[in-house]
């Protein structure tokens, strides 16, 4: 039977946080932006252990209770570790296969430099809305996109952030998307009163977002011009450049449309993309497997780091790849960070944090300021978008309840908080994964990705103004 305990003093529950942000400030330092092949998981570890120490020694928290805690956070993520796997295979097959350099090849000399962030906004926008994954948007058109870009002259940062900020406006506003019918659950509102909900905040935000993105692209910042020619001759002489490759983004569309879980789309769509390669690319193949079988080749290309030479440097670098293998450094962190947001709630420490937060609720603005802030400490902390949406939506149910307001004025702000600043979090699985699979740092693309900084505020501000919020006569208890 499970004993009622107290939780931790706030002084100490945040003892593991500071912990953890020491050590990930150190490993930045010493490592750079190699802090993600150990420096960071073992950042994480140490704050776990800090966590667990502190607990056992303190407050006679028993090892099972950590441990049990620990085993269904990972297996709640188990579908995101797979997922990942899957990203790995698609980013090499779509690479190999042609796709990816067909997309280049065309989009370089249809885009324009100066309204190409914009377009990057809208287009991620739309595929994330369609697929109602960001994750998925973001391993497929916006590697292409993040080609495009490179050869455009186009700042790497800049671009990630247009790529993020659609695909995250896509991922939140999509009833397809896992964060929306989990925020939307957790906090008993239904699912298309949510959605309809958020319009209020995110419509401003994303024209907000456009806004600065088209400024930005008439104003220049895109950076040095390139030479689009040389990447037009590399490609064509390294690939078979043809349209029929396309023909898998256009199948992978037609099951996101089917609502195919995006597991299975990304599975299935690295499987084409293989058969493509076979048929159109067998002498890349060659090379890969060192002139050996085209079986080997394509193996390579799923699990492995692939390499073609071009013969331009610049080019060989945009579309070298890292397989499934790519990918483990990535799920080794997760791991790592979901130990020691384990940690943080069997502890009671995160509760005992979030409880101070609560404390300082005395009107409408401080309500969901206090909520926006606490969905993304708990990103911070836990590691995990899923576990903030949760936790925020059952620490201020009562709260939102009790002062007479709607669960979708909860269920909005847990997204504009917990939701889209999980990407922005560099030891966050959010963040972690769009690094890797961008090859661009968190804290590269953090300053441009404007709706997911802007979110938070406007949710705030809407507060302040009180726009479409209803306020019932607060319940007595």
């Amino acid at each position: 039977m499970k004993q009622t305990r107290l939780n931790p003093h706030p002084l100490i529950a945040v003892i593991p946080v500071v912990v953890l942000i020491v050590f990930l400030a150190i490993v930045i330092t010493l490592f750079g932006s190699d802090s993600l092949s150990g420096g960071s998981q073992m950042a994480l570890l140490m704050g776990t252990a800090v966590c667990v120490a502190i607990s056992m020694g303190i407050y006679r928290v028993p090892w099972r209770t950590f441990e049990e805690q620990m085993k269904a956070t990972i297996g709640e993520v188990s579908v995101t570790l797979l997922i990942l796997l899957c990203v790995g295979m698609l980013s090499g097959s779509w690479m190999i296969s042609g796709i990816v350099p067909t997309l280049i090849y065309y989009g370089v000399q249809i885009m324009s430099p100066q309204f190409f962030l914009v377009s990057t906004c809208v287009i991620c926008a739309l595929v994330s809305l369609l697929s109602g994954s960001s994750w998925t948007t973001i391993a497929t058109i916006g590697v292409a996109l993040l080609g495009i870009g490179h050869a455009l002259g186009i700042s790497e940062a800049w671009t990630a952030g247009a790529i993020v900020s659609g695909a995250y406006f896509g991922d939140k506003m999509s009833p397809l998307s896992d964060t929306t019918i989990l925020a939307s659950s957790s906090t008993g509102t239904d699912l298309f009163e949510h959605i309809r909900y958020m319009m209020f905040t995110t419509i401003p935000t994303f024209l907000i977002t456009l806004v600065i993105f088209f400024v930005a692209g008439i104003g220049g910042s895109g950076g040095v011009k390139v030479d689009v020619q040389q990447y037009i001759d590399g490609l064509s002489r390294t690939f078979h450049i043809s349209l029929w490759t396309l023909l898998v983004p256009v199948l992978t569309g037609m099951l996101i449309a089917r609502r195919v879980s995006s597991l299975i789309v990304l599975f299935v769509s690295s499987l084409m993309a293989g058969l493509v390669a076979l048929v159109l690319q067998p002498h890349v193949l060659c090379e890969i497997a060192g002139n050996a079988s085209l079986t080997r080749g394509l193996a390579m290309t799923y699990y492995g780091p692939t390499a073609v030479d071009t013969g331009d440097a610049s080019l060989n670098e945009l579309i070298s790849t890292g397989g499934m293998a790519g990918m483990l450094n990535t799920i080794w962190l997760i791991l790592c960070a979901m130990c020691f947001g384990a940690a943080m709630v069997a502890s009671g420490m995160i509760e005992s944090l979030t409880q101070v937060i609560v404390r300082w609720v005395r009107n409408r603005v401080s309500l969901v300021t206090s909520t926006v802030g606490t969905g993304i400490f708990l990103n911070i902390a836990t590691g995990d978008q899923f576990i903030s949406i949760v936790l925020t939506a059952d620490v201020y149910k009562e709260v939102y309840g009790a002062q007479g307001y709607e669960s979708r004025l909860l269920s909005r702000t847990c997204e504009d908080s917990a939701t889209v600043t999980s990407v922005l979090i560099p030891w966050n699985t959010c963040g972690m994964t769009q690094a890797t699979v961008l090859g661009v740092p968190t804290l590269t693309y953090l300053p441009y990705c404007f709706f997911n900084l802007l979110s938070p505020l406007m949710s705030i501000l809407m507060a302040a103004i009180g726009w479409k919020i209803v306020r019932k006569q607060p319940s007595l208890s």
